[in-house]
């Protein structure tokens, strides 16, 4: 018998859902018996989303809006919340850079730090800020953002507002925790390693061709990994391993874990938390 997650019921908000690791939290919560929200920019992926997730007999609403504008933001709280009736969790995954490319820290911005902020803390405020009361009043609640490697490990050589802007995803966790103390809410961030996408196994095939290494997927993420991404795992992350930790962390088997930053990197980072 596999573990019951507790989550039949509840109501999660997923942000930044129409694809990746978002669309992965969403499915995973939906087959856990949640109903979700499914949230993007693009209606057209959304709803791509949203029907895979319904084919498998899952209760999903779709809300579109951009999260750095405030009246955009609120539209999208107030939709989602009429959808379901309430919100549970939340999980604030959508995020990124402004950047159009990457940048080191002369070549970036004012301009481009401000608007890092926004996508990256801001938006995640602005909800969080929407539905705290209600789950207060219920007396239970999860809250749960998505940081970075490089929020506690900065590199020379990455995008400089997006490191700090993840750093303060980690900060707004603790502090938040501490805020809602005694309320049933909990406030937890997780720390994505290397994920595979669309995008990066093209580069791993890339490599490959390059460096004769074959075609065959396993050697060449085993290759590729030990070259760029090493780790004691001996691969890189799926979006399911991110949103099998976001389920537990949502659901009520996990009220003792709070203000917490819980990396999935395969012990990529070396140092402690």
């Amino acid at each position: 018998m596999g573990m019951d997650l507790q989550l039949q019921g509840k109501r999660a908000l997923v942000t930044g859902s129409s694809s990746g690791i978002g669309a992965a939290i969403a499915a995973t919560l939906a087959g856990e018996g949640a109903a979700v929200v499914v949230h993007g920019r693009n209606r057209e992926r959304a709803d791509r989303v949203a029907d895979e997730i319904r084919r498998r007999g899952g209760r999903v609403e779709v809300v579109i809006g951009d999260l750095t504008d405030n009246e955009q933001a609120r539209q999208v709280a107030q939709t989602a919340d009429a959808a379901l009736g309430g919100i549970d969790i939340l999980i604030n995954n959508a995020g990124g850079t402004s950047s159009r490319q990457q940048q080191d820290w002369l070549g970036t911005t004012p301009e481009t730090w401000v608007a890092t902020y926004e996508m990256n803390v801001v938006s995640a405020v602005r909800l969080i800020r929407y539905f705290i009361p209600q789950m207060k009043s219920r007396g239970w609640g999860r809250i749960i953002q998505m940081a970075s490697a490089s929020a506690t490990q900065p590199l020379p050589f990455s995008i400089p507002d997006y490191q700090a802007s993840k750093a303060g995803v980690v900060n707004l966790t603790v502090g938040l925790s501490k805020y809602l103390g005694g309320t049933g809410i909990t406030v937890n961030t997780i720390t994505p390693g290397t994920i595979l996408t669309p995008a990066l196994e093209q580069t791993f095939r890339d490599w490959a061709r390059a460096r004769n290494w074959g075609e065959q997927w396993p050697e060449i993420e085993r290759r590729a990994v030990a070259e760029m991404f090493p780790n004691p795992s001996g691969r890189v992350g799926r979006v399911e391993d991110i949103a099998a930790m976001a389920a537990f962390l949502a659901s009520p088997l996990a009220g003792y874990v709070n203000g917490a930053n819980i990396r999935v990197d395969g012990g990529r980072v070396p140092t402690i938390n």
